[in-house]
């Protein structure tokens, strides 16, 4: 009625009271009556706002990317942003009788693709693709000393980057050269694999034939050993061998003595019982044959006597006309010859 108006603003608005050109009142979050015919209020909104982008940029080798992200900023200083932007309300309508406040986040939008563009003319697109982080890093340190958002009273609060894709052709020769590369790389490691596979079954049997080598040393000189040990044994032996022979050869000398010996006194035995039968046959020589055949009976079994009487009629046998002999005489000495 009459003119005057309330308004309330709220905590993240900062509110400027304009009466014959002076500032009157201003802060967040204000209310108060106010005569609308000779005040003017302009409403600066100071909480932080997130921008999001798509860009198409081209890199210094001339491939076309899409990067996609965001920005996150707030209105640190609203009296710059009163001054250099119409942020002036329309008190019937509450409204902004102006289109600035609307075309803030293109000018903000603008001005990073200025940066991001800047610092792709000096990158080729495979260090874009993996410099994220880093073109993150210099944008947002240009957007911190900026001197045009700085006019505005604007604090970027957050810079990131969501994407960066090339377009589907070049992304799909990408892929193949960076399958090219993976599949190269799978084949060296296969080969470097198989290589020190190799080297490994030759370390393997380079080990199993210096074992075998060491085996066959082993085996020779245990073989060395043995031999020297079966040649002191032989020698042993033949020095037992010398031994035995040496004390068989002093034997067959004592027995070669011994025979001597022996020989000698059989011939004086054999002379002396020449001597004794010379002397006994001498002696015999002088007896009288009839007594020595009568001597040599003395003793006789009767078969041997009638023997000796056969042969005594044999002798006489011219002078003998006729004999007789009976069949029992006959059968006894045969008798006797069998008994």
């Amino acid at each position: 009625m009459f003119g005057v108006r309330f308004i309330k603003a709220d905590p993240t608005v900062y509110l400027f009271q304009y009466k014959n050109g002076k500032c009157i009142r201003e802060g967040t979050g204000l209310s108060f009556f106010y005569f609308a015919p000779v005040t003017s209020l302009v409403s600066v909104p100071v909480e932080s706002s997130d921008i999001p982008f798509i860009f198409r940029e081209v890199t210094s080798d001339y491939q076309e990317i899409t990067i996609q992200g965001q920005v996150v900023y707030r209105i640190a200083d609203p009296a710059k942003m009163s001054k250099m932007l119409n942020y002036t309300l329309d008190a019937r309508m509450g409204r902004y009788v102006s289109e600035d406040p609307a075309k803030l986040p293109m000018r903000i939008m603008n001005h990073v693709q200025v940066l991001i563009r800047d610092e792709l003319r000096a990158m080729p697109l495979r260090e874009v693709l993996i410099s994220s982080e880093t073109l993150v890093g210099k944008v947002k340190a240009s957007l911190a000393n900026s001197e045009a958002l700085d006019s505005l009273g604007i604090e970027t609060l957050d810079f990131s980057i969501l994407a960066i894709k090339p377009t589907p052709e070049t992304a799909r020769a990408l892929e193949a050269g960076v399958r090219e590369q993976l599949l190269k790389e799978a084949d060296e490691a296969i080969y470097d694999r198989r290589n020190a596979g190799i080297l490994q079954e030759r370390a393997v049997k380079e080990n199993e034939l210096n074992t075998e080598v060491a085996i066959e040393i082993k085996k020779r000189q245990i073989r060395e050993t043995q031999m020297d040990a079966e040649r002191a044994v032989q020698e042993k032996a033949r020095l037992l061998d010398e031994e035995k022979m040496a004390a068989k050869i002093a034997m067959e000398e004592r027995n070669k003595e011994l025979v001597k010996l022996r020989v000698e006194n059989s011939r004086v035995e054999a002379d002396a019982k020449a001597y004794g039968m010379s002397a006994v046959m001498e002696a015999f020589g002088k007896i009288d044959p009839k007594a020595l055949e009568t001597l040599a009976s003395v003793g006789m079994q009767p078969n041997q006597l009638i023997a000796q009487s056969f042969r005594a009629l044999a002798e006489s046998a011219a002078k003998i006309g006729e004999l007789n002999i009976s069949p029992d005489l006959l059968r006894e000495l045969a008798k006797q010859g069998k008994g």
